[in-house]
């Protein structure tokens, strides 16, 4: 999804480069991969791009989850890992630390830098949101896109996001929203009772928070979800799930829905490939379907990362053990972008695999994503195996199903249909 506000100063760069022949997102990859991008802007853009992140520091809303070294309510501990030696010297800290406690980073801030996600700066000893209000997309899309197959399906998204996630995925799809900075872009701030408007105005009946990592903007999405629902609309997230217990248990309060990304089932995946940790996803999952918040998993695969039979397997097993057998899985077809053009999309072979291997371990309702035409598309009673959802890409075609049963036996139908 391209961003929908001009970006500066990295925009105006990366538009120039098209005038040479040169595609402006193989130009940023190439600049951005060996470090060059730096150097080539020029000094009054580095300064403006400075000046605007101070501007924006100094109206940024305070954030939440996050403790200061010298906070008077905290305990030095609460940044320190249970590894780390403390007891042989007295500890000094630097002045205005604090810990960031939204996701599994855990990041470490420094007076005025900012955690691995950009979204949100130490400014005077405290956290900021540099986002808040400042949404970078906004698009109306079918709830299938997301993918949600057994949350509304036919049903319109009124979707948005804002720049920054705590993951740096060599696969991101959409790299150009979620690996910029907020002082790149410009937007107009729109309040979250604006946010609900919109989505009403436009005959939308689900507010989705998607494109980049939603936990980044945790103040604001909650601030839009409980407006939403006091407006009887439904909200959703499109998440990697990287985030930490507390404020995870918040966002089941108020969400309808989550998805997950679940990147591949290996920790070294996650780590050479995500900069990230697969243990707190896996946590998350389970967490999210302990709640009554809705869930579905979906995994991109890869070729030659994470499409091995094992981790395909592995990935399977713990959904079927951990999780359950109702939960929607998502088979998804890699398409070359971002870090990894070198790759080529995912044989649809290796998707059909996947999909009868999950449905061959007693998972009820697995998909093929991405390929059009595609059986996996479809939903399937588990019962009888009639097709209750038919579905034409992203859009549904016809339903036989009635009261969350299906049509031909009655068997209740895992979801929610209204």
């Amino acid at each position: 999804m391209t961003p929908s506000n001009d970006l500066l100063p990295r925009r105006e760069f990366l538009k120039q480069t098209g005038k040479t022949g040169i595609s402006a997102a193989s130009t940023y990859l190439l600049l951005s991969q060996f470090g060059w991008l730096t150097s080539l802007l020029t000094k009054a853009d580095q300064a403006f791009a400075a000046n605007r992140l101070d501007l924006l520091a100094q109206a940024a809303p305070l954030a939440r989850y996050w403790i200061g070294a010298n906070s008077a309510t905290g305990h030095c501990l609460d940044c320190h890992g249970a590894e780390e030696d403390l007891q042989e010297a007295q500890h000094h800290h630097r002045k205005n630390q604090i810990k960031c406690l939204l996701c599994a980073q855990n990041c470490r801030i420094n007076e005025g830098e900012r955690g691995r996600c950009r979204t949100r700066i130490n400014r005077n000893g405290e956290l900021r949101s540099l986002v808040y209000g400042r949404p970078i997309a906004i698009h109306t899309d079918p709830i299938e896109k997301k993918p949600f197959y057994h949350f509304l399906p036919g049903s319109l998204a009124y979707s948005l996001a804002t720049s920054g996630c705590p993951l740096q995925c060599k696969f991101c799809q959409n790299w150009e929203i979620s690996q910029i900075s907020p002082e790149e872009y410009s937007a107009n701030y729109t309040v979250p009772n604006t946010i609900v408007s919109s989505a009403n105005e436009n005959n939308t009946p689900i507010i989705a928070f998607t494109y980049n990592e939603p936990t980044v903007f945790i103040e604001y999405l909650t601030d839009i979800a409980r407006a939403a629902r006091n407006q009887q609309l439904r909200t959703v997230m499109i998440s990697c799930g990287f985030m930490n217990p507390e404020p995870l248990t918040e966002l089941c309060s108020v969400l309808d829905a989550i998805k997950i990304d679940l990147k591949g089932f290996s920790p070294d995946f996650y780590r050479t490939v995500c900069s990230a940790e697969l243990a707190p996803v896996l946590k998350s999952i389970k967490q999210i379907a302990k709640s009554r918040t809705h869930l579905e998993i979906v995994n991109l695969v890869v070729p030659t990362l994470n499409d091995s039979d094992a981790m395909l397997t592995n990935l399977i097993d713990w959904l079927v053990g951990e999780i359950g057998v109702d939960v929607p899985l998502h088979f998804t077809r890699f398409h070359p972008d971002y870090q990894l053009l070198n790759l080529p999309p995912t044989p649809v072979a290796t998707l059909e695999r996947a999909r009868e291997k999950a449905m061959n371990s007693g998972l009820h309702y697995v998909y093929v994503g991405n390929v059009p035409g595609s059986e996996g598309n479809h939903t399937y009673c588990p019962s009888c195996h009639k097709k209750v959802i038919s579905r034409e890409g992203f859009f549904v075609q016809s339903m036989q199903m009635k009261d969350g049963k299906c049509e031909y036996c009655r068997e209740p139908i895992a979801g929610i249909w209204s």
